[in-house]
């Protein structure tokens, strides 16, 4: 470590423990490599690829051409709206600390209860759509075909390397995600050339038209309707589902040197240019498409059919493998951001077995039963919920959710509780942001709950259910929410012999 960095862990860890916590998590991660865990989990080659048939049997190309500008603007609002929190309160589980400050202690509890269920099933949903992916591009192969139960094993075997890779430090899982970073990059633009060396024709005009393929026309991905409209926004969900998880650069806050400066750019930075790469190659995929017809009859499959149309069986192959590792570590990298969010959680007491889920492994610096809690719960959850849109929609609705409740919050404190930003400030531009996110937010879950994806409304009001008895039953009488004054000063003996622990003091 440089003086220079030597002289802002200091700051870091002055900033960490005037917030009432202790350095227990290893500080080691750059600007890049915290920028890299982000756009790891948004992994364009995962979410961009997997979901291609919510647009190109939607709306058609213009699904894809106008979808990605729109989305992606809608998700820079939000990575805005967060810059601004994460350079002001540079936390691990980041948005949870900044709405029970900004918001109180119930919108603060229910911010990470949200976000909790939306890394949960964003992983879930990630690592079945790279089952999806490997079934369709290797399954061949190796004899394995789609089915419950296959699903099954491959989803508990892969989730538990990405587990104990995570359980065995950062250092490993930030090489990794740090290769991923410029894997995903090389990987669009490889597919974004081949793509466009070997299309048929290239009918420019297609990334800007509307054809409606609900229905039969669409092989059924979505159900008939004649608003264009409905359709076009049906087809978002790419976007927006595909643009999620940079949140994962708050919450490895405190692993990250200069957090309250590196964060905010990095989760800026990880949304706009996974949005304009991922608008390349979807572009270069609308343009190489034989015929947009049969395309959108393939619903789910159109990309291997698009592939298997256009590309050389070598060069085929190579893009596959290149796609799937950029896959595993998205999965990858989705747990590490969820056990941090389960960590820092627990640490303010807001789950049942916080007293273990908090806890911290001397050896190798990462918070062990989070991970692995994070992990059971997302096979779990693939076990029950099964279908990879219901997945999709349910992940969408929930992590928007939390990402619009310590932005709204953000809104009304901005100029009144709250007073002191971070280095990284907009200044009053933050409220027009705030606004949009809100409005944006509230479109998501309409979009989200709609047939074919109407059972996502079932479980999220399964969630809802649990929610109000976990806060009224329990955490409405034991939770306290993030040390705010007396506190904590009070914490200063548990801080110091929580970084003893560590070897960290």
């Amino acid at each position: 470590m440089s003086k220079q960095d030597d002289t802002l862990h200091s700051e870091d860890v002055q900033t960490l423990h005037n917030m009432g916590y202790a350095q227990e998590l290893s500080r080691r991660m750059g600007h890049f490599s915290n920028f890299a865990i982000s756009f790891s989990i948004i992994c364009i080659l995962s979410g961009g690829i997997n979901s291609l048939g919510q647009g190109t049997s939607g709306a058609g190309g213009g699904a894809l051409g106008i979808g990605w500008i729109v989305g992606g603007m809608a998700a820079l609002l939000f990575a805005l709206g967060m810059a601004q929190l994460s350079s002001a309160f540079p936390t691990a589980g980041g948005l949870y600390h900044w709405s029970s400050i900004l918001g109180g202690r119930f919108w603060g509890w229910l911010t990470a209860w949200l976000n909790l269920i939306g890394l949960i099933t964003v992983l879930a949903a990630i690592n079945v759509g790279t089952f999806n992916f490997f079934v369709g591009s290797f399954g061949s192969f190796v004899g394995i075909e789609a089915g419950y139960w296959s699903q099954l094993i491959f989803l508990i075997v892969m989730t538990g390397i990405q587990a104990l890779i995570n359980h065995l430090g950062i250092k490993a899982t930030t090489k990794l995600t740090d290769l991923s970073g410029y894997l995903i990059l090389a990987g669009a633009v490889l597919l974004t050339v081949s793509l466009l060396a070997y299309a048929p024709s290239l009918d420019f005009s297609r990334l800007w038209t509307f054809t409606n393929y609900s229905g039969a026309a669409g092989g059924d991905v979505w159900p008939e309707t004649s608003s264009m409209m409905l359709i076009f926004f049906l087809g978002l969900l790419l976007p927006i589902y595909t643009l999620t998880g940079y949140d994962a650069s708050a919450h490895t806050s405190e692993e990250t040197v200069g957090a309250a400066k590196k964060v905010p750019t990095a989760i800026i930075h990880s949304v706009f240019w996974a949005a304009l790469f991922a608008w390349m190659f979807s572009s270069a995929f609308v343009l190489a498409i034989p015929d947009m017809g049969e395309a959108a009859k393939q619903g789910w499959n159109v990309f291997f059919y698009v592939m298997d149309a256009t590309i050389p069986p070598v060069l085929k192959y190579v893009l596959y493998a290149i796609i799937l590792v950029a896959q595993f570590i998205c999965g990858l990298a989705t747990v590490t951001s969820a056990s941090r969010m389960t960590f820092a959680f627990a640490r303010d007491d807001g789950l049942p077995g916080s007293r273990y889920l908090k806890t911290i492994s001397p050896k190798y610096r990462t918070p062990v039963a989070a991970i692995w809690t994070s992990a059971a719960l997302a096979v779990g959850f693939t076990s029950f919920a099964g279908a990879y849109s219901v997945a999709v929609a349910v992940t969408s609705i929930a992590l928007y959710l939390s990402y619009a409740m310590p932005i709204a919050a953000g809104l009304f404190a901005y100029g009144n509780s709250w007073t002191k930003m971070g280095p990284w400030d907009m200044g009053p531009v933050f409220r027009i942001v705030a606004v949009l996110c809100i409005g944006i937010a509230g479109v998501i879950f309409y979009v989200g709950v709609q047939p074919p994806n109407d059972f996502a409304l079932t479980v999220l009001g399964a969630i809802a259910a649990l929610t109000l008895l976990a806060w009224f039953g329990i955490e409405n009488k034991r939770f306290k929410g993030p040390p705010v004054g007396d506190r904590i000063s009070a914490r200063a003996k548990e801080i110091a012999a929580a970084e003893a622990a560590v070897g960290e003091a």
